[in-house]
């Protein structure tokens, strides 16, 4: 007997909806800061992590009870990329983070996106453990570069940008990767799709 599909209504994805109503009001409270760093900026960290949080606790109690949905597998890194390309780009428009830095990342980001609606008839592409290692090292680099006493901190804006550098590279090298997939999903599904017409 077929188990039936977990319907969409569900807690991981009520956790993933909220990820995305949290980010206007993560960008709102960065820009009201106006480049201060007080306690607007604290709170721009503090919506950020609440954010990431619910990341990480949405697929850990989608995977316990078993109710892994072919949305939240689309929304749940769509929410990502809205967060964290939100961050880059407001990092980088207050002159924190070079543009180049951000530009290769969304450029990334926004492609496998894109080739995942491309390829989702012939099967959804999960995130792979290189792309949640890319997501972790993304999100410390930018929770690093996000604190207010980072710039008063030589050291600490090291560790940021070394954090940054080595999120980039990771992101590039799973970005390939995925392509590779994304090709191989895409020719196993034609030569499904032949065969069953011949």
């Amino acid at each position: 007997m077929v188990a039936p599909r977990p319907s969409n209504w569900n807690l991981p994805n009520a956790l993933t909806l909220l990820r995305i109503v949290l980010v206007p009001f993560f960008i709102w409270s960065f820009l009201a800061d106006g480049g201060a760093y007080g306690p607007l900026r604290w709170l721009a960290v503090a919506l950020f992590v609440v954010a990431i949080y619910t990341d990480k606790l949405d697929g850990d109690i989608a995977r316990a009870r078993g109710i892994v949905t072919n949305f939240g597998k689309i929304a749940d890194p769509i929410a990502d990329k809205l967060l964290i390309g939100s961050a880059l780009i407001l990092l980088s428009a207050v002159g924190e983070l070079w543009w180049w830095v951000t530009i290769l990342m969304l450029v990334r980001e926004v492609g496998i996106t894109l080739m995942r609606f491309v390829v989702i008839r012939y099967g959804v592409m999960a995130a792979s453990k290189g792309g949640k290692l890319k997501t972790v090292l993304q999100t410390l680099a930018i929770f690093v570069f996000l604190l207010p006493v980072t710039p008063a901190l030589p050291w600490l804006s090291v560790v940021a940008l070394a954090l940054m550098l080595l999120a980039l590279a990771v992101t590039l090298v799973t970005g390939a990767d995925y392509v590779i997939k994304a090709v191989a999903l895409r020719n196993a599904g034609v030569a499904a799709r032949r065969t069953q017409e011949s």
